[in-house]
Order: C-alpha cells, then sequence, then structure tokens
C-alpha cells in the first residue's frame, strides 16, 4: 500500500470499478450513489469502490 497520504489518496479517493468489464474511473462519490455515472467501456451502472489491499 501507499506509503504516504498523498499517494494513497490519488490511488483509492473517488476511484470506482465496473462490476461487468473491471474497468476503472474516477468519480464522485454522490454521483455514484444518485445512479449518474456509468461506465465509459460498456454502459452499465453497476460501479464499486476500489479494494485496498
Amino acid at each position: 500500500m501507499a506509503k504516504f497520504p498523498e499517494a494513497d489518496a490519488r490511488k483509492f479517493k473517488n476511484v470506482f470499478v465496473c462490476r461487468c468489464c473491471k474497468a476503472k474511473q474516477k468519480a464522485p462519490v454522490l454521483k455514484i450513489l444518485a445512479g449518474k455515472v456509468s461506465c465509459r467501456s460498456c454502459g452499465a451502472n453497476k460501479l464499486r469502490v476500489k479494494k485496498r489491499k
């Protein structure tokens, strides 16, 4: 994982992954919850938070 908070924020803050095609994109959390953001690749609205390992 990241060693400093700036890198941690760059990697994980507002990053979501499509559940269908596994594409990543950055978007505000409120837009994700409202369903206004869809995947660029496949058009699905099913997005999840990027997992921290």
